[in-house]
């Protein structure tokens, strides 16, 4: 499988405000793409999935 790379924009809940964010990200489909920012972000800033949120998924084109 090749990876592809997917822009991932969504906010993530830190002190009590919702931080937009913008990830490019490499991953075989849309669903890993997703899983692992919820990964990278959660890990990076102690945050549980649910103060996670992603709003679009889209396919980078070029390389």
């Amino acid at each position: 499988m090749e990876n592809q790379m997917f822009e991932v924009v969504g906010a993530c809940k830190i002190n009590d405000t919702w931080k937009p964010y913008r990830k490019v990200i490499g991953a075989p489909n849309e669903n890993q793409a997703k899983e692992r920012v919820l990964a990278v972000i959660g890990s990076k800033h102690r945050l549980k999935r649910n103060y996670i949120t992603i709003e679009t998924v889209n396919v980078v084109a070029g390389e």
